[in-house]
């Protein structure tokens, strides 16, 4: 059958207009999914965190059916990633858009959950009952995504949402509970509670009785949680040598700035990440120096050799302790390397990666424990190296395992003026509050911090344009936090939530009656006089 020319021209327009549609919301996915990258800094809009996620549930719940909701979450979960590393282009170029969109595939069932709670096009306004299971299954599973591409394999957890609260006191206590991921679930919970609020009449009543309970127990949290209890101080100088070219200039500003601390009285020097190009074992000319400086300024110096090993084979990334007889002894041999900076995975299949970005042209080699260091004075330290501060699982231990300070050395002199410093620079706080225990980050060009054991920031921020040391007196604690002791509880109750909503969920579908067959057309009647007779 021949189909008339005007309505093929109207089918034709009409697809055409489907295709145009189809874009632009997948390209409104993409810009909904990037808006909570603002809530971290350098912007720091952190009460931006807690409507950030509005527009893109709002889009997914419009979505015509389960499919279209998955790719909605999906295309979001790509534009979050690129947006929260999109410092990282300058390094791996285009490869960072084929690592977004990998590891944004992991926000497509969430996009499913949010359509099968909030409600699909043509479905109408969610029931108060299904909109009220939204406001716990929707914020767990969120929190499933971000604890899967929490992997180091995957990047770690950089871009945590929580994270963006590191300056709120009542976010760093909610840390010191249930750690970041606690604060993950609060914020994402608020976002789901405004959107559900504005889409469903029915269910403002017992949305408003969540938010009011949720409040109440953010207070009680304020007012019974353990607090650490303070305990004595401890002068620490950070040294920040600044931009420089060549390991060698870089330790000459680094001892300069050293020596300049003689006489201030100060119990620990922390110098930044690969701040010594050369092993201390095969340059002991550096070692003696080093020493020099030590008993010039009365005081350990915790240096970080990025260097050939020579009694290993490979290139190590070590905290060194260095006093004034030389290195101590004590080493820590970074645990959780950076995947492309200092390693590829699957170097085998992806390593043309080295072809069109910075990544590593050769793996370095993993450490095989965490290291908790003595310094003279009887006080335990525990070293971290660059994005290891990110992994809250890595801080804890060390604080199980006896450290009062925890000391992260960083060095994000290839992203230097992007948002990345102050990305990392914040991560110590959330690690403070989460333990109890104040935390030092150390930047070989900015920005370093230092905070204290309840996350509150000590002093002011070494920024990217400063060359300078700097000492802070820092406060010790004592006592353990909720988190301390039970660990990631909030991450396994959300498991809970999410593995009990799919149960019910997929019980519900078989108790589902089969339709039933179709109702054969009743025959007319000049069919019923045709019918012959016997």
């Amino acid at each position: 059958m021949r189909v008339p020319v005007g309505l093929r021209h109207r089918l034709t327009g009409l697809r055409q207009l489907l295709m145009v549609s189809r874009w632009w919301r997948g390209t409104a996915a993409v810009l909904a999914g990037a808006l909570p990258a603002l809530a971290f800094p350098a912007p720091g809009l952190w009460w931006f965190a807690y409507v950030a996620l509005v527009p893109w549930l709002l889009l997914i719940r419009s979505a015509r059916d389960r499919r279209r909701a998955a790719l909605d979450g999906w295309l979001g979960g790509t534009g979050f990633m690129l947006a929260v590393h999109h410092w990282l282009m300058p390094s791996l170029t285009v490869f960072i858009v084929v690592l977004a969109a990998l590891l944004g595939l992991l926000w497509a069932p969430w996009g499913v959950l949010v359509r099968s709670t909030l409600g699909g096009l043509g479905e109408g306004r969610p029931s108060a009952r299904r909109a009220t299971a939204a406001l716990a299954v929707l914020p767990s599973g969120w929190l499933m995504v971000e604890l899967v591409r929490s992997w180091q394999g995957l990047g770690g957890p950089w871009g945590l949402l929580g994270s963006s609260q590191w300056q709120v006191a009542p976010a760093l206590r909610l840390a010191s509970v249930g750690g970041v991921w606690l604060v993950s679930l609060a914020v994402v919970g608020a976002n789901v509670a405004v959107t559900v609020l504005l889409v469903s009449r029915p269910a403002r009543t017992p949305v408003m009785a969540a938010l009011l309970a949720a409040a109440v127990a953010a207070g009680a949290v304020w007012a019974w949680a353990p607090r650490p209890e303070k305990a004595g101080r401890v002068r620490v100088a950070v040294v920040q040598p600044g931009v420089y070219e060549g390991p060698d200039a870089r330790f000459a500003r680094s001892e300069a700035l050293t020596r300049s601390l003689a006489g201030r009285h100060v119990d620990l020097v922390v110098w930044g990440e690969s701040s010594v190009g050369s092993d201390l074992t095969a340059r002991p000319d550096l070692a003696a120096r080093i020493a020099s400086l030590s008993r010039a300024v009365g005081a350990d110096i915790l240096v970080n050799v990025d260097a050939r090993r020579a009694d290993r084979p490979g290139i190590f990334k070590s905290s060194v302790l260095v006093g004034p007889d030389g290195p101590t002894g004590d080493r820590y041999d970074k645990m959780r390397l950076v995947p492309f900076g200092e390693y590829i995975p699957a170097r085998s299949l992806l390593g043309w990666a080295t072809s069109v970005g910075k990544a590593a042209g050769e793996d370095r080699r993993r450490g095989s424990s965490p290291v908790v260091m003595t310094l003279p004075d009887g006080l335990r330290i525990g070293p971290l190296v660059c994005f290891e501060s990110a992994f809250p699982d890595m801080s804890r231990h060390l604080v199980r395992e006896g450290a009062r300070l925890v000391v992260a050395q960083s060095s994000t002199s290839s992203f230097q003026h992007s948002w990345a410093p102050a990305q990392h620079a914040s991560l110590a706080a959330l690690r403070a509050a989460e333990t109890g225990r104040p935390a030092v980050h150390a930047t070989l060009t900015g920005i370093s911090a230092v905070y204290g054991p309840d996350g509150e920031r000590v002093g002011h921020w070494l920024g990217t344009e400063a060359s300078a040391a700097r000492v802070y007196d820092v406060p010790l604690a004592d006592g353990s936090t909720l988190y301390l002791r039970f660990g990631d509880w909030a991450v396994y109750t959300a498991l809970l939530v999410v593995a009990v909503y799919c149960a019910l969920t997929g019980r519900r579908s078989l108790r589902r009656p089969a339709p039933e067959p179709p109702v054969p057309p009743a025959r007319t009647a000049r069919a019923s006089q045709e019918r012959p007779v016997h």
